[in-house]
């Protein structure tokens, strides 16, 4: 499994969101630093939770990068995340 496939598989077990992306978004950055030659070292992600209903933007992505922890520790150097509240029905 690489880095991308784990990160959504993180992502959907903490968070059981209604919707989940995430982008490798190593290229973008190369020659940066923390950018690998191999990339999987930039990731944006989009996760729409009902987890995240009542909490601060800096909370919401506290709870990401916590989540995601292992994959720090691991390469991952850095990641834009975007975490909202699912819409409600209309």
């Amino acid at each position: 499994m690489d880095r991308k496939q784990r990160i959504e598989a993180r992502l959907r077990d903490v968070f059981a969101p209604a919707q989940v992306a995430v982008d490798d978004d190593s290229a973008r950055h190369a020659g940066h630093a923390g950018a690998g030659a191999g990339g999987e070292t930039h990731y944006r992600v989009r996760v729409v939770s009902p987890r995240f209903q009542g909490l601060s933007r800096v909370a919401r992505h506290r709870l990401v990068f916590d989540a995601l922890t292992g994959e720090f520790a691991g390469g991952l150097h850095a990641l834009t995340i975007e975490a909202v509240v699912p819409e409600p029905a209309a």
